[in-house]
């Protein structure tokens, strides 16, 4: 027996495996797609034994042969996959950002068309246009029995619905040939359903483009969590000169629940806790930071964000790792920090009205509320709020307890000080 051949007896029984690990994947990207309000249409699969054979065999030919199973297996590189179909071309780089945080990179982005890569002679458009990733699962995001699917390589392919449809025809009847290659009159015609998906991204490009400007109207009321999605992103750019595929959306989902709660349905509504982010964009998803200043406006609000949070857990179970002895001091650890944080609206808004919102330790050292030390501890501590708010991860339970006595500790010193002026 050939070594495809062992590698085909191998892969088949371990097909199930990346079957599963492909669809870990597109498990996790769908959620926080769709919590982000991104459109999108989200596969997995395990590679084709029918057709792995084929593509091995052809690959050896062009290599030279295979001097070993595991040199197949680094050649292969999407026996499991996941394709990203995107109503929207535009937001590539959100997903970009998105993968990036979700997965461990395996190897760079490639894009395609890549750079100086021409297309096929005689052709007169660029072809294929997509992002693909070699990434594994983290394997810290995984439940004890799914553990062992970090191992696996998941390419993830990123690219618009119309690009991926034109992607596929011509990968089967190009690379894939069940009756002979094409002729020159078959290369021109896919050359030309190329240039018509190209003009189709450009027209979704500006049908998303007139959803933000329609979404933005100050009166009209968010109808969903994708419109509120799309008033985000125009208004992104206002907000932080950082692209906001560093941090993400984020959940606009819980977002928006939340403004219906509160009766904030419009973006004249919603526009001034926008605004009080200028000063103090961090890189944490724009969602979050909005929720933050929702509730910092008005500490009651934190039942109602756990109420809606309670709602809309994650497709694969809220991602908290925590000691479980620890709840017992979440609710200790809140009580110090919304008295904190009280204190901190009073006066902060008092002297900078139109200033931030939130502070920060060098907001509070330039007010003389604080020194250095104090000021660089209450930003780990607001790490902290940020984190356990959020549901990103409850540290043991001697951790918070130490953590809420500090808060205590730099609330009487704010208070000190101010006694002093």
């Amino acid at each position: 027996m050939d070594l495809i051949a062992q590698f085909m007896t191998q892969y088949t029984r371990e097909y199930d495996f990346y079957d599963k690990a492909a669809r870990l994947a597109a498990q996790t990207i769908e959620a926080h797609l769709q919590a982000a309000g991104v459109r999108s249409i989200v596969t997995a699969r395990a590679k084709s034994i029918s057709r792995l054979e084929a593509k091995c065999r052809q690959r050896e030919g062009k290599r030279g042969g295979y001097s070993s199973i595991e040199e197949i297996v680094d050649d292969i590189v999407d026996l499991a996959g996941v394709r990203v179909a995107l109503y929207f071309p535009a937001e590539r780089d959100q997903v970009d950002g998105l993968i990036t945080r979700l997965f461990d990179q395996v190897s760079p982005r490639k894009e395609f068309p890549a750079s100086g890569e021409s297309s096929r002679p005689g052709m007169r458009f660029s072809g294929y246009s997509a992002s693909h990733y070699r990434v594994k699962l983290k394997e810290e995001d995984l439940g004890e029995s799914e553990k062992r699917y970090a191992v696996a390589r998941i390419e993830v392919q990123v690219a618009s619905v119309l690009m991926h449809a034109w992607s596929e025809v011509e990968h089967d009847l190009v690379y894939k040939p069940l009756e002979g290659d094409l002729s020159e009159g078959e290369y021109s015609i896919l050359d030309q359903l190329n240039g018509l998906v190209i003009a189709g991204e450009i027209g979704l490009e500006t049908l998303q483009k007139a959803g933000e400007a329609r979404v933005g109207s100050s009166g009209r009321q968010f109808a969903n969590h994708y419109d509120l999605a799309s008033y985000l992103l125009g208004r992104a750019a206002n907000i932080s000169d950082k692209p906001i595929s560093e941090s993400g959306l984020g959940r606009v989902d819980l977002l928006f629940d939340m403004i219906m709660k509160l009766g904030i349905t419009t973006p004249r509504l919603l526009k001034r806790y926008l605004e009080a982010l200028h000063d103090n964009f961090e890189l944490r998803p724009l969602a979050e930071q909005v929720i933050d200043a929702l509730l910092i406006e008005d500490p009651d609000r934190y039942d109602l964000y756990r109420a809606v949070r309670a709602q809309r857990p994650w497709t694969s179970g809220e991602p908290v790792s925590c000691d479980a002895q620890a709840y017992s001091q979440v609710g200790f650890f809140m009580a110090n920090w919304i008295e904190l944080e009280k204190l901190l609206r009073q006066y902060v808004k008092a002297k900078r009205p139109n200033g931030v919102i939130i502070p920060f330790g060098r907001d509070l050292l330039g007010l003389g509320l604080l020194d250095a030390d104090m000021a660089s501890e209450f930003d780990r501590l607001r790490r902290l709020r940020n984190n356990l708010v959020h549901g990103i991860e409850i540290p043991a339970a001697d951790e918070l307890e130490d953590a809420a006595r500090r808060i205590d500790a730099i609330r009487i010193e704010i208070l000190r000080r101010l006694g002093k002026r």
